[in-house]
Formats: C-alpha cells, sequence, structure tokens
C-alpha cells in the first residue's frame, strides 16, 4: 500500500472516531501540510464518502451523521498482525473460536490482502518454526466467557453450571475475580460465594453463566494469575516431593516455576547442609523468600506434587546446585540411577 493511500485510510479512521476535526489536527496526525490534507478529504469525497466542512473558528471535517462505514478496515501491516496472531493464538489455546472459526476468519483475511503481501506471509509461515507443539484445545464457549468477563468488571456475582474432571455437576454462585489464559486453558478465579473458600474452574467445563443481581468486594491485592498458579502447585497428585536446594530463588524459579513448585525459607542463611537440629529449630511460620533478597543464596525447602518422577532427575542436575531430597524414596533411587547413566556415558572413548 502507497504512503498517501495509507494516510488517506488514517484521516478516514480519525474521522470515523467522531467529532469535528481541525485541519491544524489532521496535519499534525498524519505528519503533511494543510493543503495535503485537503486533497485527501476530496479523495474521500470522489469516493462516496460524505464528509462534511464546518466553518468557524473551531471549525475542520467531520462524517456526516448517521453515515455508516464498512464494518472493517485494515491496512497491510494490522491484517498482517491479525493474521499472525490467529496463527499464534491458535496454537498456544488463546483463541476461543473452533478451529473451523479460526481458519474461516484467517482465509476472509487473505482475500482482502494485495497478492505480493499474501506470498510474503506464505513464506514467512512456510520458513516459521515453534518450540512447542500444536495443541488441539478444550475451547470455551464464547458467550460464557463474555458472561464471566462482565461479571469480573462489575464486580456482579455469577451463576455457573460447572461439570468437574470426574463428570459431576454443581451450579455454584462465583464472586470472580479473574480470568487467566495459562497453558493452552481458560481458567476463572475467584470466591465460591456457596462455600465461603477460593476456588478456580475451567472455563470450558463452565456450560452455563448468568448475572445474578448485587455486588461484592474484591479482596485488597488480588492477583488472579498468582492464585491460579498457586492451586496448580497445591493440587493433588500421585507424588510429593519435598526437596532442600541451595541457591537463589531465580536460579530455582528457572526450572521449577510457581506453576509447579511452593518455595519457603528453611532456616539460617548459610553454606553448609540443613542438620536434624535446623530441622527441629524451624518455627511455624517461615518468611516467603521473595520478602527477603531474591538474589541471595540459601536453603529453601521446595514442595511439588507430580503425577511422574522421571523428569525430575534431569531438572535437578540442570540446576548445578547442591540439594537433598526429603521425599520420596522413589525419587532417590531415579537420580542415582540417572548419575550412574551420565557418569557411565562419560567414561566413554
Amino acid at each position: 500500500m502507497s504512503r498517501p493511500t495509507g494516510r488517506v485510510l488514517t484521516l478516514l479512521e480519525l474521522l470515523q472516531s467522531g467529532g469535528t476535526r481541525t485541519v491544524a489536527e489532521l496535519a499534525d496526525r498524519l505528519g503533511v501540510e494543510g493543503r495535503t490534507v485537503r486533497r485527501y478529504v476530496n479523495q474521500l469525497i470522489d469516493l462516496d464518502v460524505p464528509v462534511e466542512s464546518v466553518r468557524g473558528r473551531y471549525g475542520g471535517y467531520r462524517l456526516s451523521p448517521g453515515y455508516r462505514l464498512p464494518p472493517l478496515m485494515l491496512g497491510d501491516d494490522e491484517a498482517l498482525a491479525v493474521l499472525l496472531g490467529l496463527v499464534a493464538g491458535r496454537r498456544a489455546g488463546l483463541t476461543t473460536a473452533e478451529r473451523t472459526a479460526n481458519e474461516t476468519a484467517s482465509a476472509k483475511i487473505r482475500r482482502v490482502l494485495p497478492r505480493h503481501l499474501a506470498r510474503r506471509l506464505d513464506t514467512l509461515l512456510d520458513t516459521l518454526a515453534f518450540t512447542d507443539r500444536p495443541g488441539d484445545f478444550d475451547t470455551p464457549d464464547s458467550g460464557v466467557l463474555l458472561t464471566v468477563a462482565d461479571a469480573v468488571h462489575h464486580s456482579r456475582p455469577v451463576s455457573i453450571r460447572y461439570t468437574d474432571r470426574d463428570g459431576r455437576r454443581s451450579e455454584r454462585t462465583l464472586h470472580a475475580y479473574g480470568i487467566v489464559a495459562h497453558a493452552g486453558r481458560w481458567y476463572v478465579t475467584g470466591e465460591d460465594a456457596g462455600i465461603g473458600e477460593d476456588r478456580t474452574f475451567r472455563l470450558d467445563r463452565i456450560v452455563d453463566a448468568r448475572t445474578l443481581p448485587g455486588s461484592f468486594e474484591v479482596p485488597a491485592g488480588t492477583d488472579p494469575a498468582q492464585r491460579v498458579l498457586s492451586g496448580f502447585a497445591a493440587a493433588e497428585y500421585r507424588y510429593e516431593v519435598t526437596l532442600r536446594i541451595h541457591g537463589t530463588v531465580e536460579q530455582i524459579r528457572a526450572r521449577l516455576p510457581a506453576a509447579v513448585a511452593h518455595l519457603e525459607e528453611h532456616g539460617p542463611t548459610t553454606d553448609r547442609e540443613p542438620t536434624e537440629q535446623d530441622l527441629t529449630d524451624r518455627g511455624p511460620a517461615e518468611q516467603d523468600p521473595t520478602d527477603r533478597d531474591p538474589a541471595a543464596e540459601r536453603w529453601l525447602r521446595v514442595e511439588l506434587r507430580v503425577e511422574r518422577l522421571d523428569w525430575l532427575p534431569p531438572v535437578l542436575a540442570s540446576l548445578d546446585r547442591p540439594f537433598v531430597i526429603e521425599r520420596p524414596a522413589e525419587l532417590r533411587d531415579l537420580v542415582a540411577a540417572f548419575a550412574d547413566r551420565l557418569a557411565s556415558r562419560a567414561r566413554r572413548t
């Protein structure tokens, strides 16, 4: 798209936003002189766009009242950004549309792209590689998503009909704090008003949502994303793993993020391995390590719940920090076997 044509479309977008725009304002926004603005206005009029001239001290240009512009007008860069967003969003599960809707939306935008730009887009997609595998995600109903979002925005209770992972159905009243997209799925977190406890629900398992009268107060300092991550870390799994790792918060979080593991301070800051006396002397309420200098190396207790243990030995090895396995015993055996395999391979010539 040539630059003058792009500026004419930008002028149309500015006028579409409503009100009267002065020539000086339009010239400044377009980066041109006043006489060029008048030429662009004449081009719009030639295209049957009803631009009116308003005289007077605060005069300028505006669109005729009641004029309906086309529903969507995108420049080349905008269309390219939307298409790439559809591709990346679909792979990451960050779209609520079904695959067919995603593909038809992409096709509609492709049809109006200039041929040279469509070819360049195809070249980009042919050469683009992703580090993750494409997913087939369970997407939430768009009506449910918008209803819950409206309830979050206005702090209004919402009634949901929910089916859990075991197929049990229930109807709940939720004080929703926020919507979180994580690992290809959408979640809503808030207080289940019926039991007075915080809960996180998968949006694709909500079959119906209805906003209720009234409102509620959102607790101060609420962070919906952190609530979802903390919920994952505390969920019930096959194995409960407890480790002691000497290092910084950043070093440990690089391999065991908040969605996987919970960290807490373990005894005084020291370079020695904690003793049984350290364990005995620990107080019941320990300081959150993030409240202290996260760059300070110290012994940290790491707790996580997992379905499988086989991925942990290489993760612990990649940390390259001193660690102690408190439980389970099976993990000690796996780490020992992993170390033996590494030593065996290192001895090969």
